[in-house]
C-alpha cells in the first residue's frame, strides 16, 4: 500500500465511517439470513437445488448490473485459470456449508467459521509472501485450539458435520487468498462476474435429476431469498469498504456471531452450549490479535 492510498483512506470522516459500519453490520446480518434461509430450506429442499440457486442467482443480479456490455473489457480475465479456481473454491465452501447447516446449529458452523482469518494468514506466507511472525504463529495455534474446543475430536461431543465445515472453512480460506492474489490483475467487476459460474455450470448437469419443485409459498420464498439475501449482502460489504478502511471494519466482523446465535435461538431453539461459546470466544480473542497485528504493519506502528 502506497503512502497517498493509506493517507486516502485516513481522511474518511467520522460520519463516513459510522456509516461504513453500519453497513458492514447489514451485510452480515443478510449472511445470517442466508444461512438461516439454507437451514430451513434443507429440511423440505434438496441441498444441491439450493446450492444452484443461490450460484444461479448470484450470476443473474451480477449480469444484470455488471456485464461485458455496459463496462467494456470486463468480462475478459488477465487470469483465466485463478478465477475458474477462485470460483470453484467458493463453490467448495457454500456446498459444504450447506450440507453442514442440515445438522450443526448456526452459531457451531459460524464458530468454525470465524477460523478463516487464522487460515488465511497461514496460507499468506507461502502464496503471497507475506511474513508472518512469531506473535501471528502464536494466535494461529491459539485460534485452532479455539476450534478444537468446539468440535472436540474423538470425543463423539460433535456431530460428524462439523468436519464439512471445517472443509467449508479451509475452501474460504483459500479463496480469500486466491482473491488477494486476483486484485493485482483483475478489476473486482470481473472476479464478481466470475463468482458464481462455476457452481452453476457444475451442479446444471445433475440439476435435473434432484430438482424438486417448490410445493409451497415459504419453499418458493427461499429459493428466491438465497440469491437476493447473499447480492445484497455483498454489496453492502462493498459499499461499506467505500466508506471505512479495511482495519475499521474488520473487527464488526465478529458481530456475525450475535445474530447467529440469535436467529438459531428463536428459528430453530438452538441454544449453543459452553463448550461452543468458549471456542468462539477463543477463536474471536486470536482474530482480533491477528487484525490488531496487520494495522501495526500497516501503519508501521
Amino acid at each position: 500500500m502506497t503512502d497517498g492510498t493509506l493517507k486516502a483512506r485516513l481522511r474518511t470522516t467520522p460520519r463516513d465511517r459510522a456509516v461504513g459500519i453500519g453497513l458492514m453490520i447489514l451485510a452480515l446480518f443478510l449472511f445470517s439470513l442466508l444461512d438461516a434461509t439454507a437451514k430451513l430450506g434443507g429440511r423440505s429442499l434438496p441441498v444441491l437445488q439450493l446450492v444452484w440457486v443461490r450460484f444461479a442467482g448470484n450470476v443473474l443480479l451480477v449480469v444484470l448490473f455488471v456485464n461485458g456490455w455496459t463496462k467494456p473489457g470486463l468480462i475478459v480475465p488477465k487470469r483465466p485459470g485463478l478465477q475458474v479456481l477462485r470460483s470453484t473454491l467458493l463453490f467448495g465452501s457454500t456446498i459444504t456449508n450447506f450440507f453442514a447447516l442440515r445438522w450443526l446449529q448456526l452459531a457451531e458452523t459460524t464458530a468454525i467459521i470465524f477460523s478463516t482469518p487464522l487460515i488465511v494468514a497461514l496460507l499468506a506466507g507461502p502464496v503471497l509472501g507475506e511474513a508472518l511472525g512469531i506473535r501471528r504463529i502464536g494466535a494461529i495455534c491459539v485460534g485452532f485450539i479455539g476450534m478444537l474446543v468446539i468440535t472436540r475430536p474423538g470425543l463423539g461431543a460433535m456431530h460428524p458435520a462439523a468436519f464439512l465445515s471445517v472443509a467449508g472453512c479451509i475452501c474460504y480460506a483459500s479463496y480469500v487468498v486466491v482473491t488477494r492474489k486476483l486484485a493485482s490483475y483483475d478489476a473486482p467487476e470481473t472476479t464478481m462476474i466470475y463468482s458464481g459460474i462455476t457452481g452453476t455450470v457444475l451442479l446444471a448437469p445433475v440439476l435435473p435429476f434432484i430438482w424438486q419443485t417448490p410445493q409451497s409459498p415459504a419453499e418458493w420464498a427461499i429459493m428466491i431469498a438465497l440469491p437476493m439475501l447473499g447480492g445484497i449482502g455483498h454489496n453492502f460489504v462493498v459499499l461499506a469498504h467505500q466508506r471505512a478502511p479495511a482495519g475499521v471494519l474488520a473487527p464488526f466482523m465478529y458481530t456475525q456471531i450475535l445474530w447467529m446465535i440469535g436467529l438459531g435461538v428463536f428459528v430453530f431453539g438452538d441454544m449453543p452450549d459452553r463448550w461452543t461459546l468458549a471456542g468462539c470466544a477463543i477463536i474471536i480473542a486470536s482474530g482480533l490479535f491477528l487484525i490488531a497485528q496487520e494495522r501495526r504493519s500497516v501503519t508501521g506502528a
